[in-house]
């Protein structure tokens, strides 16, 4: 499954898209709403590894694969938004006919 540059930058891309989903969604409230900001730093950390992680692996498939500026460019952008990593692997998908 993790033979292609491919398809380890759409496990990458779904793992990170997780960690920033945790890290709106649950690190953030726990941190103002119940004063843990542990929370916080442990996701955060584990998200900024993975977002790094995303950028390499964004790199390697656009070497590999020939990836336009465009699709480059829209993966950059996904990772800033919340479900954005699932949007832009759906179109993948599609584009690519899985």
């Amino acid at each position: 499954m993790l033979n292609t540059p491919l398809s380890r930058f759409r496990i990458v891309s779904l793992i990170e898209g997780l960690s920033f989903l945790i890290l709106l969604g649950i690190a953030m409230p726990l941190k103002y709403f119940a004063d843990l900001p542990m929370a916080v730093t442990l996701v955060g950390w584990i998200h900024g590894v993975l977002f790094v992680l995303y950028i390499a692996a964004v790199a390697q498939v656009t070497f590999a694969d020939g990836w336009s500026l465009k699709r480059v460019t829209g993966a950059l952008i996904a990772s800033l938004l919340p479900f954005g990593p699932f949007i832009f692997d759906a179109r993948l998908r599609r584009d690519r006919k899985w």
